[in-house]
């Protein structure tokens, strides 16, 4: 069997590699593509049985219907999202198509907080003064952590492992999540959405994006937040509409934000641009704001959730080619196994 991983860094191929050895060192030969899969690139993987992908790779109907023309039979996600994937498609072609849906729900929990903290007592701007010989403490005033409320939509994996944390530092926690079980109420109090919004010091954001979330956080829900509040965002960019968040900084309404991931970020993230003219204008009024952190989606990016992403994506395929039932397939047998119209849903 040979796999085709799109997509790929360094950092992919050590994990895939690693894994491939020592777990499944009969299962597949690896094809890698530093580039991303797009009806373009597809004709590269028609030599395969199964592609791997990531978050900004190309799976929409005509790449699945050009996939499945040239042999490819399985779609292996190296992530949790698959909003970027027609599912319909995959069902109709009867594509196996399965996902990682939990590596290391800490690292991006963690993460989140490290956002938080990072803005709030301004350590990245003090870092930088420093390096100049600048040991001046003004405009780096920060606020206590403790006591505050803090807001989590969603609390599947990743939003109980950032209360957890949050709950350390001894936070008033909230959370939104309609599919919630009772799991958080050892931690907070689940209340709607608006209650959140209003009540909150800092919203964190952990749902994935589906038809229903897709810019939870517009003019609207912005205007109910409590003013001055922090948002912050490790999820999907598409949660929240930009034009949206950057009238909300200008009004000062918006006290801050943190964000690692961005709802247009496929022709950008995980590349190198230093030597470019970004033609993201959102993206660039985003940056010229003081109160407001931005990172390359790298929440996930620890030794621990690579070993999970690679070994996880590998038993996919095993369960694949042997015929085996996945537990984390998204379509099995002609029929979709999720929805992606829902309103929050844990993650």
């Amino acid at each position: 069997m040979k796999l085709s991983v799109f997509s790929t860094k360094s950092y992919d191929r050590t994990y895939l590699d690693e894994v491939l050895t020592t777990r499944f060192p009969t299962l597949c030969t690896i094809e890698y593509h530093a580039f991303a899969l797009t009806e373009e690139t597809a004709p590269l993987a028609l030599s395969s049985n199964a592609v791997s992908v990531f978050v900004n790779d190309t799976l929409d109907a005509p790449v699945l219907r050009a996939l499945h023309a040239g042999g490819v039979r399985a779609i292996l996600l190296r992530c949790a999202g698959f909003n970027h994937v027609d599912l319909s498609t995959a069902e109709e072609l009867g594509l196996f198509v399965a996902n990682v849906p939990a590596y290391s729900p800490e690292a991006v929990a963690e993460f989140a907080v490290t956002l938080i903290q990072t803005l709030n007592r301004k350590t990245h701007r003090a870092y930088n003064r420093v390096r100049e010989g600048n040991f001046n403490i003004e405009g780096l005033l920060g606020t206590t952590l403790h006591g505050k409320t803090v807001g989590i939509v969603g609390v599947g994996r990743i939003g109980l492992a950032a209360a957890r944390i949050f709950l350390g530092f001894g936070c008033r926690l909230l959370a939104y999540d309609p599919f919630a079980g009772e799991e958080f109420k050892q931690f907070g109090t689940l209340v709607k959405l608006d209650t959140l919004l209003q009540e909150s010091n800092i919203v964190s954001l952990h749902c994935p994006l589906t038809d229903g979330t897709r810019h939870l956080i517009n003019g609207e829900t912005l205007a109910r937040m409590k003013p001055g509040a922090m948002l912050v965002n490790t999820s999907r960019g598409g949660l929240i509409d930009s034009a949206a968040v950057i009238e909300a900084l200008k009004t000062r309404h918006l006290g801050g934000l943190a964000l690692d991931v961005y709802e247009a970020e496929g022709e950008l993230f995980y590349n190198d641009h230093s030597g470019e003219i970004i033609d993201d204008d959102v993206l660039m009024r985003l940056m010229t704001f003081p109160n407001v952190l931005i990172c390359g989606h790298q929440g996930f990016f620890t030794s621990e959730a690579l070993t999970e992403i690679a070994g996880v994506t590998l038993s996919n395929l095993s369960d694949f080619a042997d015929g085996r039932s996945c537990p984390r397939s998204l379509v099995a047998e002609g029929h979709v196994l999720v929805r992606t119209d829902t309103a929050p849903v844990r993650l």
